[in-house]
C-alpha cells in the first residue's frame, strides 16, 4: 500500500486538507475592524466540504484493491477541493483590505496532490490492463 506514489500523494492531500483548517488562506479587514483570519473554521461549508474531501482522501488510500472506485472517489474530491477554492475566493470578495496568506499554498496543494495520486492511480490501472493482455 505505501510503495504506491499515488498513497503518498493521497496522504499528502489529506494532511494538507485537515491542515487548512487551522492555517489562514486570506487576512485582511471589513471597513475600520480590525484584520482578521480566513480559514476553513470560519464559514460552516467550508469546514464540512473540507473536512469531507480530507476524509475521502484518508478512505481513498485503503481502497487500492479496487483501483475503478479509489479512482473516482479521487476524480470527485478534486471537484470538491475546486469548489471549495471557489467558496475561499467568494469569502475574500467581502473584505476590503487584506491579501492572501502564504499559507494559501497548503489550500491550493490540495487539488494538486489529487491530481497527482489520480495520474498514478490511471497509470497503475494501465499497467494491470497491459499485463492482461498478455496472459
Amino acid at each position: 500500500m505505501l510503495q504506491r506514489i499515488q498513497t503518498i500523494w493521497l496522504l499528502l492531500a489529506a494532511v494538507c486538507g485537515f491542515a487548512t483548517l487551522k492555517t489562514s488562506f486570506y487576512i485582511g479587514s471589513i471597513g475600520t475592524e480590525p484584520a482578521n483570519h480566513l480559514t476553513a473554521m470560519s464559514n460552516i461549508w467550508l469546514m464540512i466540504l473540507t473536512i469531507v474531501a480530507a476524509t475521502v482522501a484518508v478512505v481513498s488510500i485503503f481502497m487500492y484493491k479496487n483501483r475503478a472506485l479509489q479512482l473516482k472517489l479521487v476524480l470527485s474530491t478534486i471537484t470538491l477541493n475546486i469548489i471549495i477554492l471557489i467558496l475561499y475566493y467568494t469569502a475574500t470578495q467581502k473584505y476590503t483590505v487584506g491579501g492572501f496568506a502564504l499559507t494559501s499554498i497548503i489550500a491550493v496543494a490540495v487539488p494538486v496532490s489529487l491530481i497527482l495520486a489520480a495520474l498514478g492511480i490511471y497509470k497503475d490501472e494501465q499497467l494491470v490492463k497491459s499485463v492482461d493482455r498478455i496472459r
